[in-house]
């Protein structure tokens, strides 16, 4: 190897150790620059990774399926991967929850056959008998004699008239006294819904049920009636909703009581555009909150409308409600799942929400399954268990979770710690382990009541009305609007909780709330007293 010259070198001893502390202190500055560079580097691969995969996820959302349910063979672990992860579950742990059965008890209900093919038409509907018959000579047979009749055949067709539009009159019988010509004596009118209002309780029900159950726009009624002849402007009947809403009022007050008396609430809110807003504009959006019991033998589904989704709205609502809460990782709720007699619950529905979101981003590879499939398989183990629960008394859920639930979630919550050890926290696959870490004290409270649900699923499934509704009406024109669609919605959804017909319940609603004196009168209108009043 050929020497360096070293005829730039100083021959002072100062100098010479001058220069190389100088040289040195260069290659420290590289050194630096290097890091940094690479630092900058990886801060730009991360960044180039999460567009990816928020590209990845604005495609699903876009164009591909909106069910949760994976299409990815979870269970079928890769045994290198298995040998690298000692604290993941074996599969057939896993997969023996899918098969749990608890033993039956006497009292426990039978489960009902399902039977394939045509149901019966309901025995209830009114029967239209239509006859046919052979002709005279028919009833002749060939060798003479006359046929005798053994019976007959019968099938049964659907069949549907259009609604029935007519005029009640309301005659009120005028008296006088022809002796003395007293004043004339009339019967007064029984009080009506909305005073002097051309509508009937029927019609003020079956708008109600129209938009607020079908979901069918207001102007798209005033073209049905414009087809039946009747002239009834949208603005109309927008105001008939509103004054409806004002007289369903002390009945919401005594479901709310009921409610926060209930010890178990399960709470979410979803948006709402509202254009006439003080202080707002007409593309800011609103909320619609949505509280529900937890308690299955006594529903009660409120919505309320406000124009913002701050954490006081939430409080407001919940006034000093003490017991279980069970919501979303929203901030909104954490200060009020901080306060005194309150219990927070989580959501596992979205913890698995997270970790499906990290498998349409980051499919398995062929041979290798990756952390996001295996999180889904044991969460999936979880609700297994449920699913075999779910008719069962409290006692006896609390039972089978201890049994069963307890040690899924320990091997759950050691795969959990090695997961995080090992995974980048920026992805979708290290945000899901993180939001399952943070939330895992609330996600496992459900373990300590059988009462207690595993997810906040049943608030969910009682805002989707109001979400397929939006999709056709798509705002509300006030906020007086608004306020009476959330009136209306908690009368209909605690209504279908308890197994009424939405519009039968509110025609027997607005019928008789105008004659009611008291708060006893008031109460036995209420869903479940009017569920108790049918069976």
């Amino acid at each position: 190897m050929k020497t360096p010259p070293t005829d730039h070198l100083p021959d002072d001893i100062s100098a010479l150790k001058q220069q190389l502390l100088a040289q040195h202190k260069l290659l420290e500055e590289k050194n630096n620059q290097l890091k940094n560079n690479e630092q900058l580097i990886n801060q730009k691969q991360s960044r180039i990774q999460f567009l990816e995969e928020q590209i990845i996820l604005f495609k699903q959302r876009q164009f591909g399926k909106s069910s949760e349910k994976s299409d990815q063979q979870a269970e079928l672990f890769d045994e290198a991967e298995c040998e690298a992860d000692a604290s993941a579950p074996d599969t057939a742990e896993l997969i023996e929850a899918e098969s749990l059965t608890s033993e039956p008890s006497d009292d426990a209900p039978k489960p009902v056959k399902k039977t394939s093919g045509r149901k019966p038409l309901p025995a209830e509907l009114p029967r239209v008998r239509i006859e046919y018959d052979l002709s005279s000579a028919d009833k002749i047979c060939g060798c003479g004699c006359a046929k005798k009749h053994i019976g007959e055949d019968t099938s049964e067709q659907l069949d549907i008239i259009p609604a029935v539009v007519q005029v009640l009159v309301h005659a009120r019988q005028k008296y006088v006294c022809e002796a003395c010509e007293s004043s004339v004596q009339i019967v007064a009118l029984p009080p009506q819904p909305i005073p002097k209002s051309n509508a009937s309780p029927g019609l003020l029900a079956h708008i109600a049920v129209a938009k607020y159950q079908d979901g069918l726009p207001l102007y798209r009624m005033e073209a049905i009636f414009k087809r039946l002849g009747i002239h009834l402007p949208r603005n109309t009947l927008a105001n008939w909703m509103m004054k409806s809403s004002e007289l369903l009022q002390p009945m919401y007050n005594l479901l709310n009581d009921q409610l926060l008396e209930s010890g178990y609430i399960h709470m979410d809110e979803t948006r709402v555009q509202v254009l006439k807003e003080p202080d707002k504009t007409a593309e800011s959006l609103s909320y619609m909150w949505v509280r529900k019991t937890g308690d299955r033998e006594h529903p009660i589904i409120l919505f309320d409308y406000a124009s913002s989704r701050r954490a006081d709205v939430a409080a407001s609502l919940l006034g000093d409600y003490q017991g279980y809460l069970q919501t979303d990782d929203y901030s909104g709720y954490h200060r009020i799942g901080q306060q005194k007699g309150i219990v927070a619950l989580g959501c596992m529905a979205h913890a698995r929400r997270k970790f499906i979101e990290a498998q349409k981003v980051s499919p398995s590879i062929k041979g290798k399954v990756s952390k996001a499939d295996m999180a889904v398989t044991m969460i999936k183990g979880l609700y297994a268990i449920e699913a075999t629960i779910k008719d069962q008394s409290a006692e006896q859920k609390y039972q089978i979770r201890q049994e069963k639930s307890q040690p899924q979630l320990n091997k759950l919550r050691a795969w959990l710690d090695k997961a995080l050890q090992q995974t980048l926290p920026k992805g979708k696959t290290g945000e899901a382990l993180a939001y399952l870490d943070k939330n895992w004290e609330k996600l496992t409270v459900y373990l300590t009541d059988g009462r207690l649900n595993i997810d906040n699923n049943p608030v969910e499934n009682a805002i989707r009305p109001f979400a397929i509704g939006r999709k056709n009406w798509l705002f509300s024109d006030s906020q007086r609007g608004a306020k009476a669609s959330a009136m209306m919605y908690s009368l209909i959804e605690t209504a279908k909780a308890n197994d009424l017909e939405p519009y039968t319940y509110l025609r027997t609603v607005f019928t008789q709330l105008p004659l009611c004196e008291t708060v006893e009168d008031v109460e036995k209108l209420l869903p479940e007293s009017m569920k108790a009043a049918v069976i």
